[in-house]
């Protein structure tokens, strides 16, 4: 009869230490807002003045080749460096870049009549292109990215 009472004790000594520990994480994690740890959306749109970017394609329809990207205050230029595309003239577009969370830049580039011709998100982290040119059977292409020239004034962080 005591063995039994000994079990009750210590199973009700348990059943009162897993509550607490249950009550301490109800309590942290209340504590703990979402707001803390993810920060409000932003519209940061970025100056990509003077950035110079290599985009080399391994998957998609832009695999095997390589385009430069050259950035002015206001415009976009996309030259192909490396691959099939190699010789192709496109011209000068106008683009829209906003900074998104976690150091990635998207990036719309877009004709005189602000339809878009290519969207961009370069993840530097990673040193990943993700690329989705809109029109196309096949839209998408993913590459590396490799930063040639990173002006001084360089990106919100």
């Amino acid at each position: 009869m005591f063995a039994t009472k000994r079990v009750r004790l210590a199973a009700m000594a348990l059943a009162a230490a897993v509550l607490g520990a249950g009550a301490t994480v109800a309590a942290t994690t209340a504590d703990a807002s979402p707001a803390q740890h993810n920060p409000p959306p932003a519209l940061t749109k970025l100056n990509l003045n003077g950035f110079v970017f290599d985009a080399h394609y391994t998957l998609g329809v832009n695999t095997g080749n390589t385009f430069q990207q050259v950035y002015t205050a206001t415009t976009a230029h996309g030259t192909p460096i490396a691959g099939p595309n190699v010789g192709v003239k496109f011209p000068v577009d106008a683009y829209t870049a906003m900074a998104l969370p976690g150091g990635e830049v998207y990036i719309a580039w877009q004709d005189p009549t602000t339809a878009l011709l290519d969207v961009f998100v370069l993840d530097f982290k990673n040193h990943a292109v993700y690329d989705y040119a809109p029109g196309s059977a096949k839209p998408g292409s993913v590459g590396s990215l490799k930063v040639i020239h990173w002006p001084t004034h360089g990106l919100p962080r």
